[in-house]
């Protein structure tokens, strides 16, 4: 392989897993967000919250989720304790 090859492969490689770093650094201050905004709801705005309509923002990244399954489960396993703690407290699930 000559040399110019070599680069760009390098740098395609470079590319690919900035865009991977990236995401996932969305990933983790999207579910930061949704995790503090559980824990400073009171079980009131919980209950109002629940069967209002989601944002566009909201809809977007659960349509993000749904098409991406391995940033769907690094999601999850970030939010599922700190919502499933708050639900619970709250009476939302038994």
């Amino acid at each position: 392989m000559s040399k110019r090859m070599v680069y760009f492969a390098v740098l395609a490689a470079l590319a690919i897993a900035g865009g991977v770093f990236a995401q996932g650094r969305i990933l983790d201050m999207v579910a930061s967000k949704v995790v503090t905004r559980y824990q400073n709801a009171s079980c009131e705005q919980l209950w109002q919250q629940k069967g209002q309509p989601k944002s566009e923002e909201e809809q977007r990244a659960v349509q993000f989720l749904k098409n991406d399954p391995q940033a769907r489960t690094a999601f999850i396993n970030q939010v599922a304790a700190p919502i499933a703690n708050k639900m619970f407290e709250c009476g939302m699930i038994p």
